[in-house]
């Protein structure tokens, strides 16, 4: 091996990557210096803009993010999505569509559960409940998943789905149970696509309340692959769940419970990791690399972040409080599998993999492999109420030993103490919390109103800011501001 090659393969296990090999060859020393590139943390961390798109998208939209160059959203109120590019780069392929959902559901009496674009498989897929048409509030009739391209025409299925239309199993104990969605969450990863769903089921006893996942292999068959009940039931806001890669799936409530898909006899976790206080309002945010494309001369070097190395992000409230939990993917996958279910207790694997954050309002984060994006608020003696900073944090390990540029090494371990809240249930010792998942960190001078920032995403080497328009009124005046518009600040880093 020449120096050259050794050198790039110390690059690749330092940074925890992937090569994938390419057809074309690319020279090492090229190879080597990309990889170089992305190996330190940042020479400038300028948060103003160097563009800004004015969108018509409202300001209470249920559903907006930006991924691969593109911003997507989903109006619930009038049931509108739309998916535009944001500055994409010359060779970047780009869809530019507008939808009505109702044009995209198969059936006409039925009500929008969730929406999902994913721009990597070309798919837009829209979960719906059909409805009695003499009753529609009374009981599901079936509930379903129709699958298109996102630049199809609309009307046909998807080029790799094996079927047009998911639909789903419901495990009831009778026939003559009414059956009602209440909340719904859809998600994708590769040839997996799952449903989450709260149901109320009314009978003779009264009204139960479960949740129920169902999972198919959407590109094979259109049959269930997975499906079964969590229990105990948790609260709307207690529960969320992520995939892990292409066999592993996180369903997140009080624990954090593993499960493995291509199981699909049971739907018991083989693993759960007990988190150290009860939560609410939970959001799981996985890592949104997939395979990444670095653009050199001559050739594309191409290379995927290994799972086991890249971060998950849990936010949450307690209390009046907000709570990020940034925990490294590697302890899901150093333990083996075992024949009954094992609890871990928090102290045993959190406070060496996570770090966790407190702050007064509710913070907005977003994760790419290593990185996270997070604007928080200001807290301190000069802080003003309701105004955010926004840092930029690199978890690799080889970010902390090569550091360059900007930013301050944090090794040593935190601990966030916080107030009881008026519950039973949370005892005095899980109040306190010490972490010490080592970081690289950069804090920009910027400052946001909290009422003007509504998102923030990392994509790669750009950060995009979502921020609301407010039309301002005169000092005095009784009205209150009223909202015109949102615009999107572009940020290369």
């Amino acid at each position: 091996m020449s120096s050259s090659e050794l050198q790039y393969t110390i690059e690749l296990i330092g940074q925890r990557l992937i090569p994938v090999p390419n057809t074309n060859y690319t020279p090492i020393g090229i190879r080597l210096k990309t990889l170089k590139d992305r190996s330190h943390a940042w020479f400038k961390f300028d948060m103003y803009s160097f563009e800004t798109i004015t969108l018509e998208e409202k300001s209470y939209a249920k559903k907006h993010l930006v991924t691969h160059g593109h911003f997507f959203s989903w109006d619930e109120p009038d049931d509108l999505a739309a998916i535009i590019p944001i500055l994409p780069k010359p060779s970047q392929r780009t869809i530019e569509r507008y939808w009505s959902l109702e044009t995209l559901r198969s059936e006409p009496h039925s009500v929008t559960l969730d929406v999902l674009m994913d721009l990597a498989q070309n798919l837009i897929a829209v979960a719906y409940c059909v409805t009695s048409e003499d009753n529609p509030l009374e009981s599901d009739e079936v509930v379903c998943i129709d699958l298109r391209a996102l630049d199809g025409d609309g009307d046909g299925v998807h080029p790799q789905a094996a079927e047009r239309t998911l639909i789903l199993v419901e495990m009831t104990e009778s026939e003559s149970d009414l059956i009602k969605t209440t909340c719904a969450k859809l998600k994708c990863c590769g040839r997996h696509i799952a449903l989450l769903r709260s149901l109320v089921i009314t009978n003779d006893d009264g009204r139960n309340y479960e949740w129920n996942l169902q999972i198919w292999d959407w590109k094979n068959t259109s049959k269930t692959m997975v499906t079964g009940r969590i229990t105990p039931h948790p609260s709307e806001n207690q529960i969320d769940f992520c995939f892990l890669g292409n066999d592993r799936l996180l369903i997140v409530t009080e624990y954090l419970e593993f499960f493995s898909i291509e199981d699909p006899s049971k739907m018991s976790p083989y693993t759960r990791f007990k988190l150290p206080l009860p939560l609410q309002c939970i959001q799981c945010l996985p890592p949104m690399d997939d395979i990444e494309q670095m653009q050199t001369q001559p050739q594309t070097v191409r290379y995927t972040p290994d799972p086991k190395h890249q971060l998950l992000c849990l936010t949450a409230s307690y209390g009046t409080a907000s709570l990020v939990f940034i925990i490294s993917m590697r302890i899901f996958f150093d333990l083996d599998e075992v024949a009954e279910t094992i609890t871990i207790p928090w102290i045993h694997w959190g406070p060496s993999n996570t770090r966790v954050f407190w702050y007064p309002y509710r913070g907005k984060v977003h994760v790419s492999g290593n990185r996270v994006l997070q604007a928080f608020a200001i807290s301190g003696p000069d802080a003003r109420p309701g105004v955010y900073g926004v840092r930029l944090m690199d978890f690799s390990p080889i970010a902390g030993t090569n550091r360059q540029g900007l930013g301050r090494v944090v090794k040593d371990s935190s601990t966030i103490e916080m107030s009881p809240v008026m519950d039973d249930t949370v005892k005095e010792e899980n109040l306190t919390i010490t972490t010490s998942l080592p970081y690289v960190e950069v804090v920009s001078k910027r400052k946001f109103c909290v009422r003007e920032l509504l998102d923030i995403w990392l994509d790669k080497d750009r950060i995009y800011l979502l921020n609301a328009n407010w039309k301002h009124v005169a000092a005095g005046s009784t009205s209150y501001p009223t909202w015109e518009s949102n615009r999107l600040e572009v940020i290369d880093v």
